[in-house]
């Protein structure tokens, strides 16, 4: 159990490394570029679509080409996107409707069994967020992978290449990235406080962090060897 731990923790470190060099590489002294992705964070469907070049695996970071075909891939994967968001969604309504329902009764009863449902119903939507958002990571690559959006929705094949990955690594993976987001967006917060220049290095960083994360994303679906 150490030994796997620690080969976990070896994995990560190499992929954060290999994402930082890859973003560094893919921007520093190419401020045209940077200018460019900037643009396109801003016509957030474009960074979207530039996301898409890095899935595929493309080193070093590709250059900005083919904006129709950054834009239409970007649409693509925003509606897979939300239609793996839709039980989520429907889970949501249903919670939120009957909450209001049960409270609106304004009885006793009707009032905690509201409470109790709506907490009932937040925690089960945070689990099958986070179960729907593994499923829908790997999705996005196989649609990157093959220009099908049939198969962002192949459960059987994002299952299939999961379990080459492993689970426990996968979620791991996942959680370091968030973390890792998380702290970024904590110091993004703290210079956006800074009138105007905060915002400005906030639209600097947008594109460092898209490209950090999509990459670290690629390395561990690399990981199933598909």
């Amino acid at each position: 159990m150490y030994i796997t731990i620690q080969v976990i923790c070896m994995d990560i470190g190499e992929m954060l490394g290999n994402s930082f060099e890859y973003t560094k590489e893919g921007l520093m002294g190419k401020w045209m570029k940077w200018v460019l992705l900037i643009v396109c964070a801003i016509i957030f469907p474009l960074i979207y679509g530039y996301g898409i070049k890095i899935m595929k695996g493309i080193t070093p970071a590709p250059e900005i080409d083919d904006w129709v075909g950054m834009l239409i891939d970007g649409i693509k994967l925003i509606i897979i996107e939300f239609v793996w968001s839709i039980p989520i969604m429907i889970i949501a309504f249903i919670v939120m409707g009957g909450s209001i329902l049960a409270i609106a009764s304004g009885s006793d009863a009707g009032m905690a069994a509201g409470a109790l449902g709506f907490l009932g119903g937040m925690l089960l939507i945070v689990i099958l967020s986070i179960i729907i958002s593994l499923f829908a990571i790997i999705g996005a690559f196989r649609f990157a992978r093959t220009d099908s959006i049939g198969e962002a929705f192949n459960v059987s094949a994002i299952m299939d290449t999961i379990q080459k990955i492993g689970w426990a690594p996968y979620i791991i993976d996942i959680i370091v990235l968030v973390i890792a987001m998380a702290v970024i967006g904590f110091i993004l917060g703290i210079l956006m406080a800074i009138p105007v220049l905060g915002w400005i290095l906030y639209l600097f960083a947008l594109p460092a962090v898209t490209i950090f994360a999509v990459r670290y994303l690629t390395l561990v679906y690399d990981t199933a060897g598909t």
